[in-house]
This record gives structure tokens, C-alpha cells and sequence, in this order.
């Protein structure tokens, strides 16, 4: 497959080719084929046990694939140790050295690369400006917060100017707020940095909200590369539309050119890579669900049968006559027992083909 159109990314920084890694046995990375271009925020995202911490630690030089070539700049460098490649990494558990002050978690690496004086202390400077952290130099990391020490160990890690920095769900011990926040300056400081960031998370808002492509995962194998809109809204298979977002997913068959049924009815799409007749897997978000008080202004009609505000808007349940239970979410909330009308306008009917067999996606 082909990769979205990246205006503000350069040319390739690193490349793994054909990349298998067994633990004993247990392939936990299968021919994994991925491009990651100079200046790109790029998120591995899937669930606990895909695989994505360990492409991360094969391209920081922490573990070795068990067959496969990590390719830096257009070199191959599986047998560089990851001390001698261009790449810094942020633990989840951060890895500060409790002993020593901010400043000097800070200026560790260029202390052991024996740089001057004046060196170390303006890089430190520049390193705290940017995670705004100045006057903080001589705190110890026992009287930070956990945001706090996520700041000083990006700054430790951007510190010694890597071409390519390694995070590995850095922002999991954070609670929600300061996580939120987080994720916004990670973003600005890829941009300010200009450098290429790695991102491993299982967090689907995370993803979407940081990254200018997405790559997910599952069992060891690439289910989808693209940007956070081409994933979220053209999803390639149920996995990735069930682990992407909420969503509801029904059998259908597609009839002609730009027309598909499910749910027992017709409904006009945009999409026209189907025969007719062929049965395909109907993708639709709740929040592109139309809903109207009146029964007779929805192609479908379901009787509400649970309500949950959450907050900017309502989760509703609805079931229709054939036992088919929609999940609706709207800022218009339609109360329990209340029969609705449904709408999809065109756009919002996504298509797949069925699945015959589980899905091997590598990046051009």
C-alpha cells in the first residue's frame, strides 16, 4: 500500500526491511517492511502485545531482529550497538538518576562525551527552555511530579541533538489532564526540534492527536500505515475500524455503482471499487449517525434504549425491529423509549471487503 502525501516531512531516515523477531520461539514481529521519513511524528499504536516496543527497541539498537536489515540514512546498522546510533530514547518509567539533580540528568550524556564546560551548560539552558523547565536546575527528581520528570527526561534525551528520538508511552503514568496536555507540546517540540519522533502507545486519541502517520499493529503484522484522518476515516479492515474509534459494523451487499444495502434497507455511497452483488462490511461512526424525532424523516427507525451524557456529547443506544442495537452519538439527546429516525449520508458509509484471511500490509 501507498502512504498519504507528507508536505512538512523530508527524505527517508529509517527503513526496515523484512524485519522477523522471535522470543523463543514465538514470532512476535512478522516481515514488517516500514518507511519513516526525516522530520515525521510517527506513532506505533495497537494493543498490549502487537509488537510496537519491540520494533522500537530493534531501531534504538536494544534488541536485534532475528532476520531482517534496519537501514539509517540508507546504511545498515543491525550491528551497531544503540549507544553509537543517532537515536535517544524516552522510557515509560522515565530512567532518571535519582542521585544527581535535574541539571546533571540533563548534561549525563554530554559529560560521558567529555564536551566543554560552557557546552554542557548552554545545551542544558537550551534543553530546560525548551520543556520549560528553567530555574528547575537544581532540584532533585524525588520533588518533581511525574509531568515534571517526563520533561527532564525528554530534555536529557534531545540534549545530545538525535536525529531520531524513540518515546515508549512515555505519557502512561500521567493522569489525564496533564496527559492531554502533554500530548499538544510533544507535538510542538517535534516541530521546534525538527527531528523524527517514534511514538509507541495503545491510545487511540494519543495517535490521532499527535502523529502524522499512524501505523498499527496487530499480532506482529502492519494492519494499516496512513495519517490520522486516512486511518480514522478510511479504516482497511474491521480490526483497525474497531480498535480505531467506536464503530459500527454491519454485513451488506454492495448493489451497483454507488449504492449498497444493509440493515434491511438501500442506501446511497461514494465508494466504487465493488462488484455488483458482492457482499462487503459496512463501517459507520456513531457521530455520523443523523437522528430526528420524527420516525418518518430516517430511512431507519430504533427505540432508544440507553442514554449516557458524556460530556461534549450523548451516547445513545438504539435497537432497531430486527434486533440490530446502534450506537448513536449526538448533541441532541433522545430520551429512553422514544422511537428516532436514522440517516447515513453517502460520505459516511465506508465499505470493506470481506475478509478471507488476515491482512499483510508492508509500506512502499
Amino acid at each position: 500500500m501507498t502512504r498519504d502525501n507528507l508536505s512538512n516531512v523530508g527524505a527517508e531516515m529509517i527503513r526496515l526491511v523484512d524485519i522477523h523477531k522471535e522470543f523463543d520461539g514465538v514470532t512476535v514481529l512478522d516481515r514488517i517492511n516500514l518507511s519513516i521519513a526525516k522530520n515525521e511524528f510517527v506513532t506505533l499504536l495497537g494493543p498490549s502485545g502487537c509488537g510496537k516496543t519491540t520494533m522500537l527497541r530493534i531501531i534504538g539498537g536494544f534488541e536485534s531482529a532475528t532476520t531482517g536489515d534496519v537501514l539509517f540514512d540508507g546504511e545498515r546498522i543491525n550491528d551497531i550497538p544503540a549507544y553509537q546510533r543517532k537515536v535517544n530514547t524516552v522510557f515509560q518509567r522515565y530512567a532518571l538518576f535519582p542521585h544527581l539533580n535535574v541539571f546533571e540528568n540533563i548534561a549525563f550524556g554530554l559529560r560521558i562525551a567529555k564536551k566543554d564546560v560552557k557546552e554542557i551548560r548552554d545545551k542544558v539552558q537550551s534543553a530546560l527552555e525548551l520543556v520549560e523547565m528553567l530555574g528547575f536546575e537544581k532540584r532533585t527528581i524525588q520533588s518533581l511530579s511525574g509531568g515534571q520528570q517526563q520533561r527532564v527526561a525528554i530534555a536529557r534525551a534531545v540534549v545530545n541533538e538525535p536525529k531520531v528520538l524513540l518515546l515508549d508511552e512515555p505519557l502512561a503514568a500521567l493522569d489525564l489532564k496533564l496527559r492531554k496536555e502533554m500530548q499538544l507540546e510533544l507535538k510542538n517540540m517535534q516541530k521546534q526540534l525538527g527531528i523524527t519522533f517514534v511514538f509507541v502507545t495503545h491510545d487511540q486519541e494519543e495517535a490521532l492527536t499527535m502523529s502524522d502517520t499512524v501505523v498499527v499493529m496487530k499480532e506482529g503484522i502492519i494492519q494499516q500505515i496512513g495519517s490520522p484522518i486516512n486511518v480514522y476515516n478510511e479504516p482497511t479492515n474491521i480490526f483497525v475500524a474497531d480498535f480505531i474509534g467506536e464503530s459500527i459494523i454491519l454485513e451488506g451487499r454492495y448493489l451497483e455503482h454507488c449504492m449498497v444495502e444493509f440493515a434491511g434497507q438501500k442506501f446511497p455511497c461514494v465508494d466504487i471499487d465493488f462488484a455488483p452483488m458482492e457482499q462487503v462490511d459496512v463501517v459507520i461512526r456513531p457521530e455520523d449517525v443523523d437522528i430526528a424525532d420524527d420516525p418518518a424523516e430516517g430511512v431507519l427507525q430504533a427505540k432508544v434504549s440507553s442514554v449516557v451524557f458524556k460530556g461534549v456529547h450523548y451516547e445513545m443506544l438504539a435497537e432497531t425491529d430486527d434486533g440490530l442495537e446502534w450506537m448513536i452519538h449526538s448533541t441532541t439527546m433522545a430520551p429512553i423509549g422514544q422511537v428516532i429516525g436514522m440517516s447515513i449520508k453517502p460520505d459516511n458509509i465506508h465499505l470493506m471487503k470481506k475478509e478471507t484471511k488476515g491482512p499483510e500490509v508492508t509500506a512502499s
